[in-house]
């Protein structure tokens, strides 16, 4: 366990601790005004519960997230000062533009929004949740925008040992960046909508609230039905880039090793990296992989053995990444489309769906990490994509500082973690706390 592995565990660790809070956070903070938006509108009293029920689980999930942000951002400075150095000039700048601009933006506003129920104007407090929630989610761009620099570099020139910043509109506008948050994004807002329709079915199943979560519900199926479908079509465009941005991660998710013109897909197979080869493959669709990759049935498609095995990512992590993410998605959208349709029957009609939803709830987080880990364990051993090692980035630091401040972070996240869920679960599970005994009529109305 060197400075580097240490270094690696430190920063894997916070990064996904910090990406359970993060997607729930960009996608719940629009339904919340969504749903604001609503009881402005229409004067609905659920409409005004709903935005305070969901928005307590919102603020709750934001804390977090706020704390464990700050400290991995820390870590470029702490354990990463040699990529600090090399990269500060592009990378720090997008990070400066998100925490002075983004950040404190959603701060200020989240605020406002909290303590100004029945002291602003309605439409004045509308306003700020909505500000609350274009910050959270420009708050992502920028950072998404960082992380797609590393991912493919552009706008910049080698000066005096470093990346120098010289094209900016290029770094925020290549394409690789555009649909790395656009893609992160739907992600996100999958979850969300996940979030809302397990919690509510939960409630729905017991009968409680009944017209109050069933218009949660409504709201969050046709919500998730449009984002998981989106999901799906937008996600090949993120993999067909790959073939020219970064070919070997794209080999190592299909797990191909030789170069080939018309490559098939194998729909079924087992890497074996030791042996370069594949012990389990089946079901070949020929040409498929080819035509997926470039829109060219003849197109030729890079195998790993293009590359010595010390610039190859772990192919089996990169892979199964892959998959179950792929498998996830798919599932998202029949679980969608089964919720929007069955929207409007009564609860006693739809019981197997609503238990699904419930169990649900953890698999958008899954798919979500898979995606993370996918984007930077497929890029490896880069930490620039063709520019600079991981190796190469880590600080000159003793191995007994990195490990115990990794032995620190785990700990101190496992206790956030659990205080984290233990609030979001106990506040889910009582359910609209200003809610005493709903109409009758509005119950058989549902």
């Amino acid at each position: 366990m060197n400075v580097l592995t240490l270094s690696r565990l430190q920063f894997a660790v916070a990064t996904y601790f910090h990406f359970l809070f993060v997607p729930l956070t960009l996608g719940l903070s629009l339904l919340v005004a969504i749903f604001q938006t609503r009881w402005v509108r229409t004067g609905d009293e659920d409409y005004k519960r709903m935005t305070k029920f969901w928005g307590k689980l919102f603020l709750i999930n934001f804390a977090i997230g706020v704390v464990t942000g700050i400290t991995l951002e820390f870590q470029f400075g702490t354990n990463w000062s040699r990529y600090s150095a090399f990269v500060g000039d592009v990378f720090g700048s997008l990070l400066a533009i998100e925490a002075t601009a983004a950040f404190f933006l959603e701060s200020t506003f989240i605020a406002v929004w909290f303590f100004g129920w029945d002291r602003l104007p309605k439409k004045v407090h509308l306003a700020a949740i909505w500000l609350v929630a274009v910050a959270s989610n420009l708050s992502a761009f920028w950072i998404l925008v960082a992380n797609a620099w590393m991912q493919s570099p552009v706008g910049f020139e080698i000066r005096n040992g470093r990346a120098e910043l010289t094209d900016f509109v290029a770094v925020v506008t290549q394409r690789f960046a555009v649909l790395e948050v656009v893609h992160t994004l739907g992600g996100a807002y999958i979850l969300a909508g996940f979030f809302v329709l397990g919690i509510s079915s939960w409630h729905l199943l017991r009968r409680q609230h009944v017209a109050f979560f069933t218009k949660s519900f409504r709201i969050a199926a046709v919500w998730t039905l449009v984002f998981a479908v989106f999901e799906v079509a937008q996600g090949h465009m993120n993999a067909e880039i790959l073939g020219s941005k970064q070919p070997v991660k794209l080999a190592a998710m299909e797990a191909q090793w030789e170069t080939r013109r018309g490559a098939p897909m194998n729909l079924l197979q087992w890497p074996d990296a030791a042996k370069e080869r594949n012990s389990i493959q089946t079901l070949s669709v020929p040409r498929l992989l080819s035509l997926l990759a470039h829109y060219d049935a003849n197109a030729e498609v890079k195998g790993l053995k293009e590359v010595p095995p010390s610039l190859r990512p772990p192919v089996l992590p990169t892979f199964l990444s892959f998959r179950i993410m792929v498998g996830l998605a798919f599932l998202f959208v029949a679980l969608a489309v089964w919720a929007v349709a069955s929207r409007r029957q009564p609860v006693e009609a739809r019981p197997l769906l609503l238990r699904l939803l419930v169990w649900s709830i953890p698999l958008p987080y899954v798919a979500n990490e898979l995606g993370w880990t996918l984007a930077e364990v497929g890029r490896q051993p880069w930490i620039v994509y063709g520019l600079m090692q991981t190796s190469d980035a880590v600080s000159p630091i003793a191995t007994s500082q990195v490990a115990v401040s990794a032995v620190a972070f785990i700990l101190v996240y496992t206790l956030l973690g659990i205080a984290d869920f233990y609030l979001l679960f106990t506040n889910a599970r009582r359910g609209p706390v200003s809610a005493g005994s709903e109409p009758a009529a509005a119950v058989a109305q549902v």
